[in-house]
C-alpha cells in the first residue's frame, strides 16, 4: 500500500467538545507485544514519532462514517478519530479492524460491545439481545423516561437501547406523542419527554442522530428540549429558529442539498451550545457524536461549496463591485468569514486547496478594499478572514503584497491599509490593534519565511517591508516625540530636561504596540533595522518615552533598549556612547527615587546585564560620565560593581602599557649590546656598511648624484678587463657585494651623514691581489661627515 492511501490524521475529542488535531502520519496495524493484541499505530510523517497506539480491542464499537473516518471510544471518556487521505487506506484498515472483531467489513458500526463483557451477563442475558421498550403511549411516558435515564450508565445497555429505537422507529411515535401533549398542555407529559430525548441524544448515536436532525424531526426534538423540568417557565427556542434567526444568502444557493445541510447544521449547532446544559464530569463524553456530526456536516458544507466555482466567483464580483451597498458588501464580507471558519475543519490538503481557490479568485485584493472601510463591523470580519489567510500561508500573503508593490502606490500597499487600521483603532482597549499586530509580526517574522536556490524571501521581503511600510508603522511614534510635540507638552516648573508624553491612554497603549514590534525586529532583523535605527536616529526618540506618566510605555521603551544592548554588538553600543543615550534611563531611574518597583528592578537589570556581560565599553562611558550621580545606590551592588569593572580594565591596561614600554627598552639595550659587539669586530672582520637613511636636504641630492656619476666612469675607465669586474650602486640602501662568482669587485657606496644628508661618496677600487690579502686586510667603515 502506497503512502499516500496510509496517510491519516489523528483526532482526539478535548473538553470543550473540540476535535483537535494530533498530527498527521502514517497507520499500520500490527501485533503489540507490550498490548498483547493487534494494535492501530501512527507515526508522524514528519520524525517518525509514535501519534496513536490503541490495541483494537474486541469490546470498542468502532465506527465507520463518510468513507473516510473512523471512530471509537477508549475508555468512558476519550474520544479518538483517523481521518484518511484516501477511501482505500480506510477500507483497509476498517477490514483489519473487522477481521479482529469477527465482524463483516460491510457494516458502518462493530457491536462486539454487546456480545464480550462478562460482568453484564445477568443483567443483559443472551436469550434477550434487545430492550423491550414499552408501548409508545401517554401513560407509559415515565416508564419510558426512567428506562432511559437508567441505561446511561452502562455502555451496553446503551447499545442495545439504541439498537431498539433505531429498529422499530420509536422516535418518530414519541415526537407524535410530544404534539399531543403539547395540544392538551400536558406538563407532566412535556417533562417526560425532556428527560426521554435528552437521554437518547446521550446515547451518543450517529444512526439515532440522523433521524432526530432531519428536516421532518428536529424542530419538535427543540420543542421537546424546551420543558426543562428546571424551568418555572418553558423556553422559547423554536419561536427563535424561526421567527428571529434569519437565513441570509448573499447569493441564492441553487443546490437544495447544501441549504438542507446548511439549516441542518445552525439548528443542531444551537442545540448543542444553546438548549443542552453543559453535561457533568460522568456525561462529558456522551455527546462526542455529536460534536463529530456537526464538524463533518461543516466539512460537507465546505467541499460542496467550494465545487461550486460559479457561486465563489459571483460572490467575489459583488464584493469588488463599486456598485455594490455597504449592507449587501456587510453580508458577503460575513459570509466569508463563517466560510474561512468552516474550513478549518479540513483535512489540510483540503484547507490547502480551499485557500489556494480564494487566493485565485483574488480574496486579498478584495480585502484590501473593505478593510479601509468606514463600517466597523465590516472591517473587522474582514481582519478575521485576514487572519485566517496569515495562518494558512504567511508566503502566499507576502508574495501578494510585493507583486503590489510594483504596481502601486505605498498608500494603498496591504500592508500599509493593516498597519493604518491598527494605528486609527477607535476601540480603547485597541482590541483589533493588538490582533492585527499579531499578524504583522507573523508576516515579518523570518522563522517562516522560504529560501530556494533563486531567490530568499526573506531578503526580498525585508527589504521590501522597510522601503515602503516600515515608516508607515513608526509615525505615530516619530511624530509624537519630535522635538516640537516635547515643547507643547512640556509641564512648566518640571525637574524633567524634555518631559513628554501621550498623556492620552490610547495614544500610550499604540505606542507600546509599536514598540513592541519594533524590539521584535531588533531580535530577528539584525540587518536591516540596525540601518533604520541609525538613519532614524530611533533609540533616542524612543527613550523620550522614559517620562511618559504611564509606566508600561516606560517599560516599553526600556525593554527596546535592553534588547539593542542584549546584542552586545559595538556598532550599537558606539552609537549609544556617542549619542550619550543612558542619560534618559539614569534620569528615570533617580526621578522614580526610593520606589521599589518594576520600572526600578528594569533599570538596575539593564545595568547589572552590563556588568556581568562585562560589555567595557558601556561601562566605561557609564561609570566616566554617571558614576557621581550613582554612587549613593547603595541597596544593590551593581553600580559599585561597575566601577570595579572599570578600575580593574583601567589597571589592565597600565599594566599592559608597562609591560610594552619594557619590552621595547629590553629590544633597545639589546640593539646597543649588539652594535658595540659590532664595533669590536671591524678590528677582525669585514667593515660594514650602515644603513642609509632618507636624505631630508633635498638640495644637495643633484650635486651628489653628479660626483656620484663622475666616479663611476672613472671607476669604469680603469677597469679594462669589464667583463670579470661588477659595480653595484646603493643610494639609499645598504649595499654589500658578494664576490663568490668574482674575485674583483668595484663597490661604490653612497652614504649619508647623521643629520641625513648625503656628503660624499667613498671608492674602493679593484684589488688585483689575491684572496688571502682580501681576507686579512679587513674594510675599513667610512667615518660619517659632520
Amino acid at each position: 500500500m502506497s503512502d499516500t492511501r496510509r496517510r491519516v490524521k489523528v483526532y482526539t475529542l478535548n473538553e470543550d467538545r473540540q476535535w483537535d488535531d494530533r498530527g498527521t502520519g502514517h497507520v499500520s496495524s500490527t501485533y503489540v507485544e507490550r498490548l498483547k493484541g493487534m494494535s492501530l499505530l501512527v507515526r508522524a510523517e514528519s520524525d517518525g514519532s509514535l501519534l496513536l497506539e490503541s490495541k483494537i480491542n474486541p469490546n470498542t464499537a468502532y465506527q465507520k462514517q463518510q468513507d473516510t473516518l473512523i471512530v471509537w471510544s477508549e475508555a468512558e471518556n476519550y474520544d479518538l478519530a483517523l481521518s484518511f487521505q484516501e477511501k482505500a487506506g480506510c477500507d483497509e484498515i476498517w477490514e483489519k479492524i473487522c477481521q479482529v472483531q469477527g465482524k463483516d467489513p460491510s457494516v458502518e458500526v462493530t457491536q462486539d460491545l454487546i456480545e464480550s463483557e462478562e460482568e453484564h451477563i445477568e443483567e443483559m442475558p443472551e436469550t434477550s439481545p434487545l430492550i423491550d421498550l414499552p408501548t409508545c403511549e401517554l401513560n407509559k411516558l415515565e416508564e419510558i423516561a426512567d428506562l432511559v435515564t437508567s441505561v446511561l450508565s452502562s455502555p451496553i445497555r446503551r447499545e442495545k437501547l439504541a439498537l431498539a429505537l433505531e429498529n422499530e422507529g420509536y422516535i418518530k411515535k414519541l415526537l407524535q406523542l410530544f404534539q399531543v401533549c403539547e395540544n392538551l398542555e400536558n406538563t407532566e407529559g412535556l417533562h417526560h419527554l425532556y428527560e426521554i430525548i435528552r437521554g437518547i441524544l446521550f446515547l451518543n448515536k450517529a444512526t439515532l442522530f440522523e433521524v432526530m436532525f432531519s428536516d421532518e424531526c428536529i424542530m419538535d426534538v427543540v420543542g421537546c428540549l424546551e420543558y426543562d423540568p428546571s424551568l418555572a417557565q418553558p423556553k422559547r427556542h423554536r419561536e427563535f429558529l424561526t421567527k428571529t434567526a434569519k437565513f441570509k444568502e448573499v447569493i441564492p444557493i441553487t443546490d437544495s442539498e447544501l441549504r438542507q445541510k446548511i439549516h441542518q447544521t445552525y439548528r443542531v449547532q444551537y442545540i448543542q451550545d444553546i438548549i443542552l446544559p453543559t453535561p457533568s464530569v460522568f456525561e462529558e463524553n456522551f455527546l462526542s457524536t455529536l460534536t463529530s456530526f456537526i464538524f463533518f456536516n461543516k466539512v460537507e458544507i465546505v467541499s460542496m461549496l467550494q465545487e461550486d466555482e460559479k457561486f465563489l466567483s459571483e460572490v467575489f464580483a459583488q464584493l469588488t463591485d463599486e456598485a455594490t451597498d455597504d449592507d449587501k458588501r456587510c453580508e458577503l464580507v460575513n459570509f466569508f468569514k463563517e466560510f474561512c471558519a468552516f474550513s478549518q475543519t479540513l483535512q489540510p490538503q483540503n484547507r490547502d486547496a480551499f485557500f489556494k481557490t480564494l487566493a485565485k479568485l483574488g480574496i486579498l485584493p478584495a480585502l484590501e478594499i473593505v478593510m479601509g472601510m468606514d463600517d466597523l463591523q465590516v472591517r473587522s470580519a474582514a481582519t478575521d478572514i485576514f487572519s485566517y489567510l496569515v495562518e494558512f500561508s504567511p508566503s502566499m500573503v507576502r508574495e501578494f503584497v510585493m507583486q503590489e508593490a510594483q504596481q502601486s502606490d505605498d498608500d494603498i500597499l496591504l500592508i500599509n491599509v493593516v498597519i493604518e487600521q491598527m494605528i486609527c483603532d477607535t476601540d480603547p482597549e485597541l482590541g483589533g490593534a493588538v490582533q492585527l499586530m499579531g499578524l504583522l509580526r507573523t508576516l515579518i517574522d523570518p522563522e517562516n519565511m522560504l529560501a530556494t536556490a533563486n531567490k530568499t524571501e526573506k531578503s526580498e521581503f525585508l527589504n521590501f517591508f522597510y522601503n515602503h511600510c516600515m515608516h508607515v508603522l513608526t509615525a505615530p511614534l516619530l511624530a509624537n516625540t519630535s522635538e516640537d510635540k516635547c515643547e507643547k507638552d512640556a509641564v512648566v516648573g518640571s525637574t524633567k530636561s524634555n518631559t513628554i508624553c501621550p498623556d492620552n491612554y490610547q495614544t500610550a497603549q499604540l505606542l507600546a504596540l509599536i514598540l513592541e514590534l519594533l524590539t521584535f525586529c531588533v531580535e530577528h532583523h539584525t540587518y536591516h533595522i540596525k540601518n533604520y535605527i541609525m538613519n532614524k536616529d530611533l533609540l533616542r526618540r524612543v527613550l523620550v518615552l522614559m517620562n511618559s506618566k504611564h509606566t508600561f510605555l516606560a517599560l516599553c521603551a526600556l525593554r527596546f533598549m535592553r534588547r539593542i544592548i542584549g546584542l552586545k554588538d559595538e556598532f550599537y553600543n558606539r552609537y549609544i556612547t556617542k549619542g550619550n543615550l543612558f542619560e534618559p534611563v539614569i534620569n528615570a531611574l533617580l526621578d522614580n527615587g526610593t520606589r521599589y518597583n518594576l520600572l526600578n528592578s528594569a533599570v538596575i537589570e539593564l545595568f547589572e546585564f552590563i556588568r556581568v556581560e562585562d560589555i567595557k565599553s558601556l561601562i566605561a562611558h557609564i561609570v566616566e560620565n554617571f558614576y557621581n550621580a550613582l554612587e549613593s545606590i547603595e541597596y544593590v551592588q551593581t553600580f559599585k560593581g561597575l566601577k570595579t569593572k572599570y578600575e580593574q580594565e583601567k589597571d589592565r591596561q597600565n599594566q599592559k602599557l608597562n609591560s610594552n614600554r619594557f619590552r621595547r627598552d629590553a629590544r633597545a639595550l639589546e640593539e646597543d649590546e649588539e652594535m658595540w659587539f659590532n664595533e669590536d669586530e671591524e678590528e677582525e672582520g669585514e667593515a660594514v656598511v650602515p644603513p642609509v637613511e632618507k636624505s631630508k636636504q633635498e638640495d644637495d641630492f643633484p650635486d651628489s648624484y653628479e660626483k656620484f656619476m663622475e666616479t663611476k666612469k672613472a671607476s669604469a675607465a680603469n677597469g679594462a678587463n669589464g667583463a670579470n669586474s661588477k659595480s653595484v650602486a646603493a643610494q639609499t640602501s645598504p649595499a654589500s657585494s658578494n664576490g663568490s662568482s668574482s674575485k674583483n669587485t668595484t663597490l661604490t657606496t653612497a652614504v649619508t651623514a647623521t643629520k641625513g644628508s648625503l656628503v660624499g661618496l667613498v671608492d674602493y677600487p679593484d684589488d688585483e691581489d689575491d684572496d688571502e690579502e682580501e681576507e686579512t686586510s679587513p674594510r675599513k667603515r667610512p667615518r660619517l661627515g659632520s
